[in-house]
């Protein structure tokens, strides 16, 4: 099993959810965040003062997969999400040792 959380543009979150659900993913936990990447943020003007966003917004969405749906998940959260631009974003995997339901008390792939 693994976890793959991706930081994403908020406008892509509907579309990567679209294609998560394509790609026969059960369940997603969206969060929003805020940070920075290679673009260090940008400046904006506000009533005529200019100020600097250090941090921009974000989602990061986690799925929990198995083996076998990791290539399939990953490949479709990056093609949905690529917009070509800097601060697409980025893909994490991480190994996930074990998952329990806490309703049932399944454990491992039964309880994704």
């Amino acid at each position: 099993m693994k976890l793959v959380t991706a930081i994403v543009k908020p406008f892509k979150v509907d579309e990567v959810r679209e294609a998560l659900a394509e790609t026969g993913v059960a369940g997603i936990t969206v969060t929003e965040v805020k940070g920075f990447g290679r673009q260090r943020g940008h400046t904006e003007l506000y009533r005529g003062a200019e100020y600097a966003v250090d941090f921009l917004p974000k989602c990061k969405i986690e799925v929990a997969v198995d083996d076998d749906q990791l290539d399939r998940v990953v490949e479709a959260i990056a093609q949905v999400a690529h917009t070509g631009r800097i601060g697409d974003g980025k893909i994490f995997v991480t190994a996930l040792p074990n998952v329990v339901r806490i309703r049932t008390g399944e454990t491992g792939s039964r309880a994704i």
